[in-house]
């Protein structure tokens, strides 16, 4: 589910939404859709659009937050082909069950050495995780188990209710907001703990910003990026 809410600033509107919603900050995220700077004769606001799981919100249905995903990779069938497909997807379902929670597993989308699996369950929520770890933990096992059947070759992306598009977007928005904020400082700001893809999405997003430079700090899987600002160019 989507809802938009409004503040004097980020906080405030998220501050809004919690309580509206009746839900803690984790269990939701957030997309910053408009901002306005506070002038001589406009008081600044930010517009954020905030997206939930319907088994954790406390407020009457609405529009459905997740996008179309034929609109985004085209028309597919979602049942699994082949014996690699199938043999995947119920792996998939199987462990997600001895887990506790109902879920429908299918084919969201084919692509040249990658497949798409799609996860649709009342505990979204709970399956996503914060910030996606029990996601990211179930794709790894996914991956591992693709390997397993002899598709190394394969990269298997596992989501539900659209939160990957989600997350990265709200990734490019802290990249460009930290690199306004480190430029207009002149100190470097350390970012949150990031999967390997996060992180090349934050040094993605920065690359081209001449004096702005990223690199990542610490050691295992989730490291974090350090956004410096390099000086006047």
């Amino acid at each position: 589910m989507t809802y938009e809410y409004e503040g004097k600033n980020e906080k405030e509107a998220i501050e809004n939404a919690v309580a509206d919603l009746g839900l803690e900050r984790d269990q939701f995220d957030v997309e910053i859709i408009e901002t306005q700077k506070k002038s001589l004769f406009k008081s600044g606001y930010v517009k954020i659009r905030v997206h939930t799981d319907d088994s954790v919100a406390n407020v009457p249905a609405g529009e459905d937050a997740e996008s179309s995903d034929s609109e985004r990779f085209g028309a597919v069938a979602p049942a699994p082909q082949g014996d690699f497909e199938e043999k995947l997807v119920t792996f998939v379902k199987e462990v997600i069950t001895r887990m506790g929670y109902t879920v429908s597993v299918d084919v969201m989308f084919r692509e040249d050495k990658k497949i798409g699996i799609r996860l649709s369950s009342a505990n979204s929520s709970i399956l996503i995780g914060r910030k996606g770890k029990n996601l990211d933990a179930l794709q790894l096992l996914a991956n591992v188990y693709a390997g397993h059947l002899g598709r190394e070759d394969v990269r298997v992306i596992l989501d539900t209710e659209n939160y990957r598009v989600r997350r990265e977007e709200n990734i490019v928005h802290l990249a460009y907001t930290t690199a306004d904020k480190v430029r207009s400082t002149k100190m470097s700001v350390l970012l949150e703990p990031m999967n390997p893809f996060e992180r090349r999405l934050v040094h993605t997003t920065l690359n081209d910003i001449p004096d702005i430079e990223t690199k990542s700090e610490g050691d295992g899987l989730f490291k974090q990026v350090r956004v410096i600002y390099k000086g006047n160019y």
